[in-house]
This record gives structure tokens, C-alpha cells and sequence, in this order.
């Protein structure tokens, strides 16, 4: 039986305690400014700015103060309060399962399955993998989690055997709930190559070489499967003391333990398991306000295992607000006749979502004016946004930044004009701290282009198990590198230039590949493009734009690149390769695999 790592134990492994010194003395350097401050209004003494401008001394950084005071509480202990506010009020619309929940109803099958969680041995800590498309059993097992002290872990309802192996080991996984199938897939079969002993396991007890740390296995199936356990019988495990004693341990639960995983993208690497507290979703989501979501009728199409959409369930959940869930996977049909039947008046989503909406709406041509769009996960291009907006007939289109690492950072604000939309990722969320540095650490002039940082109550605990990775991008000091190269204005508003991973270094040339992406988006006939460096012989790397055209179009060249960039932008970083492609290969969250790209090049 392999040891555990002391760092896979969060009762010895907890990063924020550790920084918690550390974070304690920032807090109450910035509360004495902010005191400062107001005893200087008091007194009469004149000041120069406020912090939240913190533009004295011209350097990238500002503290984005916010108006409304953080909350200190878990996830389990906000859906109490939305409960009792909103007790038959819609909570969750499952559209295509022709399910309904009032926040009252979510709350109940939270806790009956908090408390056959506990029935099967979970204790706090423990880690529960969801291995599900977006069906009600998600966001229900999410909930439970929280309320049972436990861990959830978001997976791609796409992984392979072996990716499900190797996120459930990463984590130590103690049990994994999963749907019974997704699309044609059958998870139990895919399971038993991973547990080829399962067949003959007790369905409360998984002994497993493989998966050494899980014990077991839940399906949300009517069918019973060898060597687990139905959803449906686990809610139905507790007495009704033991359902109702899951709120008399809500204050033993602290704010600050972690209670979701999110598994990165693994773009230079193996997917990272992000470790996030309750009080990073609580206070985020309770930010989203700024996306007017408070009391609306929400659209989510997005896949429920990235973060985007858990930070779009809770804040909907903290504002007051009805989650529609149009379909299990994707649909672009289903989604827009979701709009309309349910009323909605705002859908969070990303460019090639919206694209794929415009082209369904030209033949559905469907009711659905002043909806509000919210676009997130990859550069929207000013041609891109002006061509959704109008199309969609919106009755606005906002944007916003997050990571995995640290949830939404950066958001329009409802009275933004189109321009500053377009032309930023918007203002920094409230009671967070940005800057942006050079590459030996100091903090560069306002306007000047340099890798953003963020500091605050949003930024993730660490990598699970993983302290060499964390150390690289958080610091002791609790700042946390993004890896964006991204420019910040004294006003806190920002826009990104490029990942610092996509630079394409071409002989002594440092090329930001969104410059070109953005010029060539606005070519007629292309829809879609992302440029990557590949290697050359006499440059190092040279530049290859990967283009999918418009409807109508059918051919397009590298001379025809080379015309159109000519005089637009220096020649040397004008693409001298074309490659047309059906699709992109993309991550859940829509952003590109660039070394996908590559290896279609080589």
C-alpha cells in the first residue's frame, strides 16, 4: 500500500495557514490605510488620492478597496441563508431532465446526501470526485459536499480511464459519484478498466492496487452495478436525526478549509489540482454582482467540472438569482429555445459558444431581446464582439477574466461603455490587490506591459500535493502569478496582451501572437484564428496562423495574409504560414491547446 504524502493531507497541509501570518500583516497594513484615510477626512487634512487609485506613485498596482464587506461563512452556511430568504423561489431549471428546484428543495437533497455521505465514512477533508455532465445530480452532490465538510473535485465527464485514475490518485480521492452515462460512454465500463476487481468488491468497501485510497463508488443509475452504490440509496441512508444534525455541525466547518478542487488544463503539463477555500467562492460569487445577475433568470450552458460555471452556480446562489441549465452537454438549440421558453435574461458563455448560438438563431430567429451576455475563457476581438452583440440583438455584451488559480479577477461594470468593453478585460473585483512586474520581480510603471499579479481572499490554497509547483507561482507573501502579460491602468482597469507561454521568440523578436490574431480577426473571411510559433531553420520559430473561415468562403493563402497584414503591422510578424482548419482544439473552458497546434504543424 503506497504511503500518503504529508501534503495530501489537508490536516497538515494547509498553505493558507501557513501564509496566514504573512496575509495577517498586508490585511492590517491596508486596514491602517483605509483608517488613515478616514481620520484624515475628519481632521480636514487634504489628501492626494485614495487607495483605491493608488495612483501616486505611477506604478502598476492598485487595491481595489469595494464598497461591501467581505462575508466570512462557507458555502453550506450561504445556501442556509439563501433558503430562508428564498425558500420557493427557483434555485435550479433543468431543462432537458424536466427537473426543478426551489433553493428550499436544494437545500434538503443537499443534506440528506451530506448525511449519507457521512453514513458511508466521508469524514472532513476527504476528497469526492463528480464525474458527471450538467445534471441536477451535480450541483446537488457540490452542495452536499460542502455541508458534509468534504472536498468535491470537479472532473471532465470526457476523461479517459486512465485520466480518471490519475485525478482520483492525485487528490486521494476517497469516493467518486458519477452519472451512468455520458453520451454513449458508460462510465461503469470505463471504470472497470481502471478496476478490473470491482465486479466482485463490496459496494461499501473498493480495495483497489490502482486506486489505493478510494473506497467508493456512487452512480446515479437506477440499475444496480456491481461493487457500487446507487445515488438514489445513499440519499436514503440517514435517519432523519442524522439529515437534520448536518446543520448543528455547519460552524465546525471553517471558511478558510478548502472545499473544491479544479483540475487544470495542463497545457505545459499534467493537469494541477487547484485546492480553493469556501470563503474564495463565497466572497467571488458574492462579486458577480456586477454582472446584474441579482434576481434574474440566468442561462448556463457552460460544462458544470470548470470553474466558470461553479463560480456562475454559487453566484447565482448569493444573488438571489434562477439557474436555467438548457442540456446535459452543449447544445446550441436547445440552449436558445432554454432562453426563451424560460425567460431568460442573461447567459454566461464564451466567443465560440456565441458563434455557435448566431448560427443556430439565423434559422430558429427566436424572441429573445435584452439579454444581457457574459463572455469569459479567450480573447474576444473588437470585430467578434460588434458581430455577437448585433446578432444575437444583445442587450449587452460584457467580459471578464478569471483562472483557475484564482477565480474572477477582473469584470465590465454595468454602466461600462461598448468602448472600454472591447478595449480592456475590465475593472479589478472588489477587496482584491493587482499588479503587474518585470521579470526580475519589480512592479513597472502604469501602461507598461509586465506579468499580472493578484493578491487577496480569491487566490487558490496551493496545488494539491504539490508544494514545488505552488512555491513557483504563490508566494509567502501571497501575491500569485497568472502568467499574463497584461497592462494595468490607474482607474484598475487592464487588458491582457498574450500569454507569457505563447511568446514566439522569431531570431532576437519577442512576438505577443494576439496582436496578429486580433488584426487578421477582422479579415472578411475569417472567423476564427490563432497564430503559433513553429520551428524554422534560420529564425529559431517562425509565425503559422491557423484560420477557420466564414460560411462562404473556401479558400484563403499566406499571400493573401502577407496583402492584407502589409503596412498593418512589421513584417516580420506577418504569418509565412496558412493552415485552414474545421475546428480548434480546445479545453472545456474554451481556451486553446496551442501545442495541439503545433504537433498538427510538425
Amino acid at each position: 500500500m503506497p504511503t500518503r504524502s504529508p501534503l495530501s493531507n489537508p490536516r497538515h497541509w494547509n498553505p493558507a495557514a501557513r501564509r496566514s501570518a504573512s496575509l495577517r500583516s498586508c490585511s492590517y497594513i491596508s486596514t491602517f490605510r483605509r483608517l488613515k484615510f478616514n481620520i484624515c477626512d475628519k481632521m480636514g487634512v487634504k489628501k492626494n488620492k485614495s487607495v483605491q487609485e493608488n495612483s501616486d506613485s505611477g506604478l502598476s498596482y492598485v487595491h481595489s478597496v469595494g464598497k461591501n464587506p467581505l462575508v466570512y461563512r462557507t458555502i453550506g452556511q450561504q445556501l442556509k441563508l439563501s433558503a430562508q430568504a428564498n425558500a420557493q423561489r427557483e434555485a435550479f431549471v433543468f431543462v432537458e431532465e424536466n427537473k426543478r428546484f426551489t433553493y428550499e428543495q436544494l437545500l434538503s437533497e443537499a443534506d440528506r446526501l451530506a448525511a449519507g455521505f457521512q453514513c458511508l465514512g466521508l469524514d472532513k477533508g476527504d476528497r469526492v470526485g463528480i464525474l458527471m455532465p450538467n445534471v441536477s445530480a451535480w450541483p446537488i452532490t457540490m452542495f452536499a459536499a460542502a455541508r458534509a465538510g468534504l472536498i468535491s473535485v470537479s472532473l471532465n465527464p470526457t476523461y479517459t480511464p486512465q485520466e480518471i485514475q490519475d485525478c482520483l490518485n492525485k487528490v486521494s480521492a476517497k469516493a467518486l459519484v458519477a452519472s451512468e452515462k455520458f453520451g454513449s460512454k458508460i462510465y461503469y465500463e470505463q471504470l472497470l478498466e481502471i478496476l478490473p476487481e470491482l465486479s466482485s468488491c463490496s459496494s461499501r468497501k473498493i480495495q483497489s492496487k490502482r486506486l489505493p485510497f478510494l473506497s467508493t463508488i456512487i452512480i446515479d443509475s437506477e440499475k444496480d452495478y456491481p461493487g457500487t452504490v446507487r445515488l438514489r440509496d445513499v440519499m436514503f441512508l440517514a435517519t432523519i436525526h442524522q439529515i437534520n444534525k448536518i446543520e448543528s455541525e455547519q460552524g465546525d466547518i471553517s471558511p478558510d478549509s478548502g472545499c473544491n478542487i479544479q483540475m487544470t488544463s495542463g497545457f505545459t503539463g499534467p493537469p494541477k489540482a487547484v485546492l480553493l477555500s469556501h470563503n474564495c467562492l463565497v466572497n467571488n460569487c458574492h462579486n458577480v454582482s456586477v454582472y446584474e445577475i441579482s434576481n434574474t433568470r440566468t442561462c448556463i450552458p457552460l460544462p458544470f467540472c470548470h470553474l466558470y460555471a461553479v463560480l456562475t452556480l454559487v453566484g447565482a446562489l448569493c444573488n438571489n438569482a434562477t439557474v436555467i441549465i438548457p442540456s446535459f452537454i452543449y447544445d446550441p438549440e436547445k440552449t436558445l429555445h432554454a432562453i426563451w421558453k424560460e425567460n431568460c435574461s442573461l447567459i454566461f458563455g464564451m466567443p465560440k459558444l456565441f458563434f455557435e448560438l448566431i448560427s443556430q438563431q439565423k434559422k430558429l430567429k427566436l424572441d429573445i431581446n435584452n439579454l444581457i451576455g457574459i463572455t469569459a475563457g479567450m480573447h474576444c476581438s473588437p470585430e467578434a464582439f460588434s458581430h455577437i452583440k448585433k446578432e444575437l440583438g444583445l442587450k449587452k455584451l460584457k467580459v471578464t477574466m478569471g483562472i483557475s488559480e484564482c477565480a474572477f479577477i477582473f469584470a465590465s461594470l454595468p454602466d461600462d461603455e461598448d468602448e472600454k468593453i472591447i478595449d480592456t478585460v475590465g475593472c479589478v473585483f472588489s477587496h482584491l490587490e493587482a499588479k503587474v512586474i518585470d521579470n526580475v520581480g519589480k512592479i513597472v510603471p502604469f501602461g507598461t506591459p509586465g506579468e499580472l499579479c493578484i493578491r487577496g481572499y480569491s487566490t487558490m490554497m496551493g496545488y494539491w500535493g504539490d508544494e514545488e509547483q505552488t512555491r513557483k507561482i504563490l508566494g509567502s507573501d501571497g501575491w500569485l502569478k497568472t502568467g499574463d502579460y497584461f497592462i494595468l491602468e490607474p482607474n484598475r482597469y487592464g487588458k491582457i496582451i498574450g500569454r507569457i507561454s505563447d511568446i514566439i521568440t522569431k531570431g532576437s523578436e519577442k512576438i505577443f501572437p494576439k496582436e496578429i490574431e486580433s488584426l487578421l480577426g477582422t479579415f472578411l473571411a475569417i472567423e476564427e484564428v490563432y497564430v503559433v510559433g513553429v520551428p524554422d531553420k534560420h529564425w529559431g520559430e517562425e509565425l503559422c496562423a491557423f484560420i477557420r473561415l466564414r460560411e462562404g468562403h473556401d479558400s484563403l493563402s499566406s499571400e493573401d495574409i502577407y496583402e492584407f497584414c502589409k503596412g498593418k503591422i512589421q513584417s516580420i510578424k506577418i504569418p509565412r504560414y496558412v493552415r485552414l482548419v474545421d475546428d480548434f482544439p480546445k479545453t472545456l473552458s474554451g481556451k486553446i491547446k496551442k501545442i495541439e497546434l503545433r504537433k498538427q504543424f510538425l
